[in-house]
């Protein structure tokens, strides 16, 4: 079955009405408020003429025949809401960082060829900045917030828009093809916007599987799983304009579960996170892999909250290493660590659970449905135990292509015996258990010496030094070596390991060849909002060849 997500969530609502949807501060929504808050959203964007131009069948994967809502929102309930409406009014919605400047602002708005953008006041000033070279953005709608900018000439309050429309679906001929669009991070190279089908990403990442993994059979399937589910308390850490932070909101509300935001949302803020677990008395807590979990680790050692309402910690979107997850099982013993692995272009793909009983691991993954690994030459897919690294790839539920590039979509989506796969460029191995080892993305992939060095491998072993706050690695050019592996490495406050302690502890992870040949010590290490690593630093800070 195909389903999108007006239907979804309509159905959602119809099962917990008056259960607790979202809270955010003192805010908080039902089902039903947030289903009524949305739909008002819709109606405004259909009459200010948002609408669809053509259907999925009259267009190629690269294409769009919708109109475009960009959401420039910190986390609250007007980013879900901003989904929900955009999805209601038959409009494809994107989510654009907030932390762009003017130009990464204007290059993601005209790529995306966004007709409208709901946005904080806080961001005005930018949207001024670049309009006048958007003649295609016509819609602006802003969220108040207190940074006491004024409303832009043309743009409307956000509540006076939902106001002046009743809490009515639309009468649109919704489609399981509506687009969904994700744009990547833009941490390796410039940010495309992946085309999902809604009914796709459902079940690949929002909400349209079980818990048993078999997808979702019927709206009534959907109902008595919203109605009976376990009321779950879930903590958003990452921002929403992460695909993931989506992605586990909406499994959370297929669940019929509450989200949790934290009151600071400019930045992840472990002691506020802690506060809101403990007021709340929340089940779950999301983050992004170990630039979300160090300042958590020191904050949970403080032991200023009671967090024993916490049995899950969920990590996707970057590494979380083996000691910060012992880290966190030494602070939260009872809990359960779920490491999943995934990308804008497939989806969740297999997930790595750790607690007292089981022990830790990183890199080591089992696999979701769909998910496998193939061949270099994309001519086959492997066999458990295959003695060769091949593409961690996905197929079934895979997205369309890149908005506007045919190109980057025949590359990123190939066919391989007649199927179509999605191969976004991270490397892997499958055991002979079927398990997976990742090893990272190709595109900072190091070649030194001939050899293929996979950076986030590099990391995970410096990483293993208690010394260590965070670390990076890329590549140096190198006369003798093509490329150095060099770590960027941050110390904890107080710590002063050196190169030679550092190099001692790698060397019980990795084979000689893959150690780093330099080490540069920064006091922080820059990462995206989503705690994504930024490599185009990294290169910056290794230089050029010594």
């Amino acid at each position: 079955m195909d389903f999108h997500f007006p239907q979804v969530f309509e159905t959602i609502a119809e099962a917990a009405p008056d259960r607790e949807a979202l809270v955010f501060g003192k805010r908080r929504f039902t089902f039903r408020e947030l289903r009524d808050r949305s739909r008002r959203l819709a109606r405004y964007l259909v009459s200010r003429g948002l609408t669809i131009h053509g259907e999925r069948s009259e267009l190629s994967g690269h294409e769009s025949g919708q109109d475009h809502l960009a959401i420039y929102l910190y986390n609250g309930n007007e980013y879900i809401e901003g989904m929900l409406g955009a999805f209601m009014a038959r409009t494809a919605p994107l989510n654009v960082n907030y932390r762009y400047v003017e130009e990464e602002l204007r290059y993601l708005f005209e790529d995306s060829c966004a007709k409208a953008v709901v946005y904080h006041a806080e961001f005005a000033p930018r949207i001024a900045a670049i309009r006048n070279a958007l003649p295609q953005l016509e819609v602006l709608i802003q969220v108040a917030d207190d940074s006491g900018e004024a409303l832009l000439p043309g743009a409307v309050d956000y509540e006076e828009a939902l106001a002046s429309m009743e809490p009515e679906l639309p009468d649109l001929d919704h489609s399981p093809d509506d687009l969904y669009i994700l744009y990547t991070g833009g941490t390796t190279g410039m940010p495309k916007g992946v085309l999902w089908r809604s009914a796709d990403i459902y079940v690949a990442a929002m909400g349209g599987r079980r818990l048993d993994g078999m997808e979702m059979a019927s709206l009534d399937e959907i109902f008595e799983y919203a109605k009976n589910g376990p009321g779950i308390k879930a903590v958003q850490g990452p921002p929403l304009m992460h695909g993931a932070a989506q992605w586990v909101s909406f499994i959370n509300f297929g669940m019929g579960n509450t989200l949790i935001f934290c009151d600071e949302v400019k930045r992840f803020a472990a002691a506020a996170v802690l506060e809101v677990i403990e007021r709340e008395e929340a089940n779950t807590l999301t983050i992004v892999g170990d630039a979300f979990a160090k300042p958590l680790i020191d904050a949970l050692r403080r032991g200023e909250r009671d967090v024993s309402s916490l049995i899950l910690i969920g990590s996707g979107g970057a590494p979380l290493s083996a000691n910060n997850k012992r880290a966190l099982l030494e602070c939260l013993p009872d809990i359960t660590i779920m490491d999943g692995i995934g990308s804008s272009e497939t989806g969740a793909q297999a997930t790595n659970p750790s607690n007292k009983g089981t022990g830790v691991s990183t890199g080591d993954f089992a696999p979701m449905p769909g998910s496998c690994v193939v061949s270099e030459d994309l001519t086959r897919v492997l066999a458990p135990g295959a003695d060769e690294i091949g593409w961690f790839a996905q197929q079934g539920r895979v997205p369309l292509g890149y908005l506007g590039d045919a190109e980057k979509t025949a590359r990123t989506f190939p066919e391989i015996g007649g199927v179509r796969y999605s191969v976004p460029g991270d490397r892997a191995r499958i055991r002979s258990d079927g398990s997976f080892e990742v090893l990272g993305r190709d595109s900072v992939t190091i070649n030194s010496g001939g050899e293929k060095i996979f950076a986030e491998e590099v990391e995970a072993a410096v990483k293993q030094h208690p010394d260590v706050y965070d670390a990076v690695v890329a590549g140096r050019p190198s006369e003798r070596w093509g490329q150095a592996v060099v770590a960027i490495v941050q110390l904890r406050e107080g710590a002063s390991a050196t190169p030679e302690d550092l190099l001692a502890e790698a060397g019980k992870h990795l084979s000689r060849y893959k150690l780093p040949k330099a080490f540069v010590f920064r006091d922080s290490i820059q990462r995206s909002p989503s705690g994504k690593a930024d490599y185009r630093w990294a290169k910056q800070v290794v230089g050029p060849a010594a």
